[in-house]
C-alpha cells in the first residue's frame, strides 16, 4: 500500500523554502564557475573577474547568513525584550555604518528620530531590522536618491519607518514585498536575497506589530512603516 503524502503545512514549508535556498544558490554557483574559467583564458582580466568573483561570493554569504537568522526567528527565538529599547542610538549607528554605500550611490541617508523613542525589542534584533530596511532602500531607490529613517511615538505606540523618493515598486508589487526571495522587475538587475523584509516582517509580527508598504512621500518612492504597540 502506498504511503499518504504528508499534509503537514510545516512540513510542505520547510520543503519549499530548501527548494527556494538550493535555487537561489544556484545562480550564484553558476555564475562563479563561469568567471573562474573565463579567468583561465589566456586574454583573461584576471583583476576584473576576481573582483566579480568576490561579489557572488558574498552575495551567497550573505544569502546564507540571511537564511540562517530567518530560520532561527521561526524555530522560536526571543524577539522581545525584557525592557525597552531606546531607538535612536541603534539607528545613528546603523546609519553611518551603510553611509559609505549609500554615497556610492550619491544618496543622502537622513534620520529624524526623537531620543525618547523606545520599543521592546532586544537591541540585536532592532539592529538587524533596521540594518534591513536601510539597505533596501539604498539598494534598490536608485542613484541620487534621498532615504529617510524616522521613529516617533504615534497613536500610542511607535512608528519605525525608511521611506525614499526613488524608482519606487509598481502598485501591483507592494503587497508581495514581504515574501521570501520576492524581487519584482526593477530590482533583478541587483544584488539581494530577496529576505530582507521577510525578516523585517517576521521581528514586528513577532513583537505583536504591523509592517506595510506604501508610496513614499508625494507619491515617489517606497516606505516601509514598522508599528509597534505601547
Amino acid at each position: 500500500m502506498a504511503e499518504t503524502p504528508s499534509t503537514d503545512p510545516f512540513e510542505e514549508l520547510r520543503v519549499g523554502f530548501t527548494a527556494a535556498v538550493s535555487h537561489e544558490l544556484r545562480t550564484p554557483l553558476a555564475r562563479l564557475l563561469a568567471l573562474l574559467d573565463s579567468a583561465s583564458l589566456p586574454s583573461a582580466d584576471t583583476t576584473a573577474l576576481l573582483e566579480q568573483a568576490r561579489q557572488e561570493v558574498e552575495a551567497m554569504a550573505e544569502l546564507v547568513d540571511d537564511v540562517l537568522f530567518l530560520s532561527e526567528l521561526e524555530t522560536g527565538r526571543a524577539v522581545v525584550g525584557l525592557g525597552d529599547v531606546p531607538v535612536a542610538p541603534i539607528v545613528r549607528e546603523v546609519v553611518e555604518a551603510l553611509r559609505p554605500s549609500a554615497e556610492r550611490h550619491a544618496q543622502a541617508l537622513v534620520t529624524i528620530v526623537a531620543e525618547d523613542v523606545v520599543v521592546a525589542v532586544r537591541p540585536r534584533i532592532l539592529r538587524v531590522l533596521v540594518e534591513n530596511l536601510v539597505t533596501n532602500a539604498i539598494r534598490y531607490a536608485g542613484d541620487g536618491a534621498r532615504c529617510t529613517v524616522s521613529a516617533r511615538t504615534e497613536g500610542g505606540g511607535v512608528l519605525l519607518s525608511v521611506a525614499d523618493n526613488g524608482r519606487g515598486v509598481p502598485e501591483a508589487e507592494l503587497s508581495r514585498l514581504f515574501e521570501r526571495f520576492f524581487r519584482g522587475d526593477r530590482a533583478r538587475t541587483t544584488h539581494g536575497t530577496g529576505l530582507g523584509l521577510a525578516i523585517v516582517k517576521h521581528v514586528v509580527t513577532q513583537a505583536g506589530g504591523v509592517v506595510e508598504a506604501r508610496r513614499g512621500p508625494g507619491g515617489l518612492g517606497l516606505e516601509v512603516r514598522c508599528t509597534f504597540s505601547r
